[in-house]
């Protein structure tokens, strides 16, 4: 049977290949916008009939019918990174969390840890070899659809085929359908002055040649900006999004001085604009591939100079970093953040950023505290902190001893609350 043969046979609609899905089951659906809308509508309208099935996810874009507590005994969401969508379920329970190292997800869905029995995902056309590229998002995915029952894609033309690991052959799938709505598209967030002012530093860090790593947010992506006149950037990121594009067409990224894969972007998945998207189409410049792959510390620190930009919510004198909760309400997720801090120590002039405002809700919160907030979950530790960076300066903690990046931390702090945090510092003997 021919791969055109194959597909027509298992093209369906959406509320037939709905019918894969058992009572118990645990779906596997891919970072962002590589969820598939039009499989998730169809389970949202058809949940009641089923009963204890779970959908996990690390980043949900859209907040479907099953995001429901009145339903969870039916369809449940499982989040591994709480976003918008998810954010309020799970501070208030009804959506549950399995926390986890980014890069680690695959081994452990290969262990069966989590669970794969059902993997939804949107997909590319097939090409004439019977490959569809997923492109959005290979994360977590290509374990789980080796370990999964059932594969379903919602297959779509507006989404990339992208090279790299990250192609399922119609032999593997179930069942699909076909959709042509535009792919979600996600904006870069607002960049105000603090912002710029902490891109600015990290910035003028960073050197020509160095390969970068970019997380999401307002402060990754000031740095982004800043950097339109640097020379031979490299990329090797879990995420690929419009920051990126600008480099890109700037001239500064080339990838020509990377060290491990050079001449190619590597990135896990995709989060950007329409014309993101199309850029990636068949580019032999990208590469997606697999979490396990691109956030391997030992893997990624093979790239000298490689620079990790990412973002906290609360970080104490000592250097440990609240990047995912506030206080015992979660807020995000571990994500990549610990691998790509890892890797950067160890790649040679490696250098990694933590980044965050001073302080919160109009300058009457500090974010640098003696102690964590209780109930905090703890991100990034202190023995693997390099950068800090506020609007008021870097402090650099790897190598330092404790009253060194109590002093360090304080320097760098609103000038409103240095005077209190000494204070702490030497009630904690600190200082």
């Amino acid at each position: 049977m021919s791969v055109q043969d194959l597909y027509r046979k298992k093209r369906g609609t959406a509320e037939d290949v709905i019918s894969h899905i058992n009572d118990g089951d645990f779906i596997i659906v891919p970072t962002g916008v590589g969820e598939p809308p039009t499989l998730l509508t169809a389970l949202s309208a058809q949940r009641l009939r089923f009963r204890d099935v779970k959908v996990g996810q690390i980043l949900a874009v859209r907040k479907y019918g099953y995001f429901d507590p009145e339903t969870v005994e039916h369809v449940r969401h499982v989040a591994f990174f709480f976003g918008a969508a998810s954010r309020a379920g799970g501070q208030a329970g009804w959506i549950d969390f399995i926390p986890s190292y980014f890069s680690e997800m695959p081994g452990l869905i290969e262990r069966e840890q989590i669970r794969s029995d059902v993997v939804l995902t949107m997909a590319s056309p097939m090409d004439q070899h019977g490959y569809f590229s997923l492109s959005l998002g290979a994360d977590y995915t290509m374990a789980a659809i080796a370990k999964a029952r059932a594969v379903v894609l919602e297959v779509n033309p507006n989404v990339p085929f992208a090279y790299g690991n990250c192609h399922v052959h119609i032999s593997q799938v179930t069942a699909l359908i076909e959709s042509s709505e535009p792919v979600m598209e996600v904006g870069l967030p607002t960049i105000g002055p603090v912002q710029e002012a902490i891109g600015k530093y990290v910035a003028d860090m960073i050197e020509d040649g160095s390969t970068l790593q970019i997380g999401y947010g307002g402060i990754p992506d000031a740095v982004v900006m800043q950097l339109t006149s640097k020379h031979d950037l490299g990329i090797h990121t879990e995420m690929i999004g419009d920051g990126i594009l600008t480099l890109l067409e700037s001239g500064a990224v080339t990838n020509r001085k990377k060290t491990y894969m050079p001449g190619k972007m590597v990135a896990t998945f995709a989060l950007g604009s329409k014309k993101l998207y199309q850029f990636m189409d068949r580019n032999p410049g990208l590469e997606i591939h697999p979490v396990d792959f691109t956030n391997d510390p030992y893997l990624a620190a093979q790239n000298d100079k490689l620079i990790a930009i990412n973002a906290t919510l609360q970080i104490d004198l000592l250097g440990q970093c609240g990047s995912e909760s506030l206080g015992s309400l979660p807020y995000s997720g571990t994500g990549g953040q610990v691998d790509f801090v890892r890797a950067a120590n160890r790649s040679r002039d490696g250098k990694a950023f933590i980044v965050l405002p001073s302080t919160a809700k109009d300058d009457s919160i500090t974010r640098i505290v003696p102690t964590l907030t209780p109930g905090t979950h703890v991100t990034t530790g202190k023995n693997d902190i390099n950068y800090v960076v506020t609007e008021f300066g870097v402090a650099q903690l790897r190598g330092k001893s404790a009253k060194q990046r109590v002093q360090e931390m304080i320097s760098i702090a609103h000038p409103d609350f240095r005077a209190e945090l000494t204070e702490a510092a030497k009630q904690m003997h600190l200082l």
